[in-house]
């Protein structure tokens, strides 16, 4: 069994994509037990939410916009990406 590709996304890289399963995910926000907290390779505290497909493990560095932007996406509005630039 391959070993799934591990990625740490910021809220500028992550794709219509990758936010609709991240709201399908936690429909109702994430909480305080879903956060994950590490260092990175520069000794910075990152804070992430997990998130899995088949063949990619997620962690999205959570923060205050990430949390808006979750609670209004619309799946449905084309100009969305534009909008958080």
């Amino acid at each position: 069994m391959e070993a799934k590709k591990r990625i740490i996304i910021d809220l500028k890289k992550l794709t219509p994509e990758v936010l609709s399963l991240l709201v399908k995910k936690y429909p109702d926000g994430y909480s305080d037990n879903d956060i994950i907290s590490f260092k990175n390779s520069i000794n910075e505290q990152i804070e992430a939410v997990p998130l899995e497909t088949d063949s990619i493990y997620y962690l999205v560095k959570i923060s205050t916009k990430l949390a808006n932007i979750m609670e209004n996406y619309d799946i449905n509005d084309s100009d969305f990406f534009e909008d958080i630039e």
